[in-house]
């Protein structure tokens, strides 16, 4: 039997090929794109329980690289293993299975260069920040839809649409649906067989669900929207019962997930939202679930974990960054910098309350507080993520269910995406945190000047002395967070030495400022070769 190999949706068979290539007694290897999706698809045993009985892995191997990855069964009798080619040349590989019928299946296939747009995955860099696979910088400019795959088809598509219009890069989505205020519709699908809304054989999976969560995430990478899968969730409350699974189920279902999404580039892995909220489960259930997670991708993709009261402990090195609940934290720089100095990786603050209109403290903010709080992140060395919870007659809630924004604060925070996309691509950090917590940059050679809810009228020209020199020359614009304006100051600035702490310009000039609130300053060297 021939395994059938697809790559980005084509489906190649050996067999057919060299019927097709006439004279050509071998067929061209099938190929695809590095950071691509490879998929191995073969058939074998559909009774009993193949999610359980049936074990399948497949090692692929290039010059001096070897990575063996899991295979899962999609129903059917349709099994598959799915594998991102890290690197281009010819890749070889063979299948490993219990099962006769999908033991020692091989072949091989050519890893090619990546097309328009495919950067490969995002990795942590720069101690604090984050890169694609090829060096390209990734600043991540999050939202937050958490059932917006359990909606209608038709709701599904307008989210993507209006995502596609949006500033947005990230998205915190969940696996499982959700119920909650504004929430409480049942999904179409779930991701086990059985009846709803809670006779679940958490041993058996609907490849359905699992399909359909694929296709959305494929639509995420076409708009270069990383899928940061929150995989555990306590707004279930025993309605489902996902929240409350055995320790075999919830391990067996972590590394099914594992096995068919690990290989999109776009994903990222949530362990939970409000790990501390699922009463059902203890903090050494959560070390326990990370490490499986970590065990069962290959690839390593980014892993966090979202607290509601207690924070996790995000030193646990199989974390690749910190995602913190704190809307205290973003009001200012000096208090979000503290979590960097703390776990000294990428500081995610995933939820710093919504843009809305909701009777919950946690889902009113102005839309100028929340692009207050993203450019207080911003100036920390962090990165913030959005949401948004306008009351809606028909419940549908950006938050949960996606659909439309109607807030202010997504044309703000592109302003602020263009800001950054200018920035040293080695990312911004605080240059002098405990008495300037207001400035970030790269020193010598970029400053972010943000002064808040504070309407000074002036600025005199002062920045800490970090690889300053005499006679060094800058430009300076104030940037406007609310109006979204740039407006260049006049002349230029020469950098003096002026005590041991900072330079200021050699005439003793300052910058006129509008006098209001969410002013910037933008500074940038002016004598770079």
């Amino acid at each position: 039997m021939h395994p059938l190999i697809r790559s980005f949706g084509f489906l190649f068979s050996p067999m057919l090929l060299a019927l097709l290539s006439g004279a050509m007694a071998v067929s061209a290897p099938p190929s695809c794109e590095q950071w691509g999706v490879f998929e191995v698809e073969l058939e074998g045993p559909a009774t009993g329980n193949p999610f359980l009985g049936v074990e399948l892995s497949a090692t692929f191997s290039h010059d001096d690289q070897s990575i063996t990855a899991a295979g899962f069964y999609d129903g059917d009798g349709v099994y598959r293993v799915r594998f991102s080619p890290p690197s281009q040349g010819k890749w070889k590989y063979r299948s490993a299975s219990n099962a006769v019928e999908l033991d020692g299946k091989s072949g091989e296939f050519e890893a090619t260069a990546p097309g328009a747009g495919n950067h490969g995955p995002v990795e942590v860099a720069h101690e604090f920040h984050f890169a694609y696979a090829d060096g390209s910088p990734y600043k991540p400019i999050g939202t937050t839809c958490y059932a917006w795959t359990s909606q209608p088809e038709s709701l599904q598509r307008q989210t993507l649409k209006t995502l596609s219009e949006s500033p947005f890069n990230k998205l915190r989505m969940c696996v499982f649906p959700k119920r909650y205020t504004w929430n409480q519709n049942d999904p179409s699908l779930y991701a086990f067989e059985g009846t709803p809304p809670n006779q679940w054989d958490f041993s058996r999976y609907n490849p359905k669900f699992f399909q359909h969560l694929e296709k959305q995430i494929v639509e995420l990478a076409k708009q270069g929207v990383q899928a940061d899968l929150i995989l555990l969730h306590p707004y279930d409350d025993g309605r489902w019962g996902f929240d409350r699974m055995s320790d075999d189920a919830d391990d067996r279902y972590l590394r099914y997930v594992v096995s068919r999404l690990a290989a999109y580039r776009n994903v990222w892995w949530s362990l939970a939202n409000e790990w501390d909220f699922m009463k059902h489960k203890q903090e050494s259930d959560w070390d326990r679930m990370i490490q499986v997670v970590s065990d069962a991708d290959p690839y390593r993709r980014l892993t966090s974990i979202h607290n509601g009261y207690i924070l996790y402990n995000h030193n646990n090195p199989l974390l690749t960054h910190a995602s913190i609940q704190n809307g205290s934290a973003a009001e200012e720089a000096g208090r979000a910098v503290l979590y960097r100095d703390a776990y000294r990786k990428p500081i995610v603050l995933d939820e710093v309350k919504y843009e809305g209109d909701i009777p919950l403290r946690w889902g009113n903010l102005s839309a100028e507080e929340m692009v207050h709080r993203f450019w207080e992140g911003t100036v920390a060395g962090c990165y913030v993520t959005h949401g948004e919870c306008y009351l809606s007659d028909d419940d549908v809630l950006w938050w949960a269910k996606g659909g439309v924004l109607k807030g202010e604060s997504p044309a703000r925070i592109a302003f602020l995406r263009d800001v950054l996309l200018g920035s040293p691509a080695s990312g911004l950090n605080p240059i002098d945190k405990w008495q300037a917590p207001n400035i970030c940059g790269k020193p010598a050679e970029y400053y972010l000047v943000y002064f808040g809810t504070s309407q000074p009228k002036t600025w005199e020209f002062s920045l800490p002395r970090h690889e300053l020199e005499d006679g060094m020359t800058f430009k300076a614009e104030v940037l406007d967070t609310w109006n979204m304006t740039t407006t260049p100051v006049d002349g230029e600035f020469h950098a003096k030495s002026h005590s041991q702490y900072e330079f200021k310009d050699a005439e003793g000039r300052s910058i006129d400022l509008p006098g209001k609130p969410y002013i910037a300053l933008r500074i940038t060297r002016a004598d770079h070769e």
